[in-house]
């Protein structure tokens, strides 16, 4: 039956926390690049943002990011458990990235209309402000809710950073002076390497290195690899595996596609890592 199909592949993980499986993931994978270029194609073609300069590049990517880290801390509100009812599973993957990709969408149309009127100079400065305000006021009732439960660590709330920031440094150093890579030093590939890299230090810490919590990873292909190793190390591996041909793939590419879609594919690129990685680390951070 359709129904059972649905409901087993897709409906049940979402509702009873189960991981994901080659179902689902090769569904959301297909439905983010198709997602991509709709997007792109409404945005190219829009007219609605024409009007004030705007431009899908580096300034804009850049500028998302705050709502790229809103997307990981939002979803750990849901892991609290401070939320119940259905509207819970609005703040669970994938659901969650519609409803933040509507957010996002209302706070563009929001400053376009302020710089419209005058009341901001650069949509983009009111973009990115809101966001970080976003990210702000997300902590906020998480660090609430944290006082009446186990507290933050601040431990891990350092070295998962300080990993994924020594990782990062290695990767970039061997792109650039090993490989002769003098594209690698674009922001938006170091904040690639950077958000993947940071996912791939948030799973190996909080599987094998949590001194309290013992956490598992539900994507396909990294839990058939931890099972297989026996270490979630081989995250890092893993990541690199698919960052090194990536980023050469990519910047082959950048020469020769449209340069709106080249930055909205690099945006999706950093979100899939960026965002797990956020919400693992702050989940550890509060023992959840």
């Amino acid at each position: 039956m359709i129904s059972d199909f649905i409901y087993k592949y897709y409906i049940d993980p979402i509702t009873q926390g189960q991981p994901y499986n080659v179902v689902d993931t090769l569904t959301y994978a297909i439905i983010l690049v198709v997602g991509v270029y709709l997007l792109y194609r409404w945005l190219s073609q829009s007219t609605w943002l024409a009007d004030i300069g705007f431009k899908i590049d580096t300034t804009f990517i850049l500028a998302t990011l705050p709502y790229v880290i809103l997307g990981g801390i939002v979803r750990v509100i849901e892991d609290t458990g401070m939320i119940t009812g259905d509207f819970k599973y609005l703040l669970i993957t994938p659901l969650i990235y519609f409803v933040l990709f509507f957010y996002t969408i209302a706070i563009l149309f929001l400053s376009r209309y302020l710089t419209l009127q005058g009341l901001t100079s650069n949509f983009l400065t009111f973009y990115f402000w809101v966001g970080v305000f976003s990210v702000f006021v997300s902590s906020l009732i998480l660090v609430a809710w944290s006082t009446t439960h186990h507290g933050i660590d601040l431990f891990v709330l350092t070295v998962i950073p300080l990993m994924a920031l020594t990782a990062t440094a290695l990767v970039w150093a061997f792109m650039r002076y090993v490989c002769r890579w003098e594209y690698i030093r674009d922001p938006l590939y170091i904040t690639l390497l950077f958000g993947q890299l940071f996912d791939a230090s948030a799973t190996s810490f909080g599987i094998d290195l949590h001194p309290a919590v013992q956490y598992t990873e539900v994507h396909v292909v990294g839990s058939s690899l931890i099972n297989l190793t026996g270490t979630a190390f081989v995250m890092y591996p893993l990541k690199l595996v698919v960052l090194f041909p990536a980023i050469y793939i990519m910047q082959i590419y950048r020469k020769e596609a449209n340069p709106a879609f080249w930055h909205l594919v690099m945006l999706a690129m950093i979100i899939v890592g960026f965002a797990p990685g956020i919400r693992d680390m702050v989940r550890m951070v509060l023992y959840v």
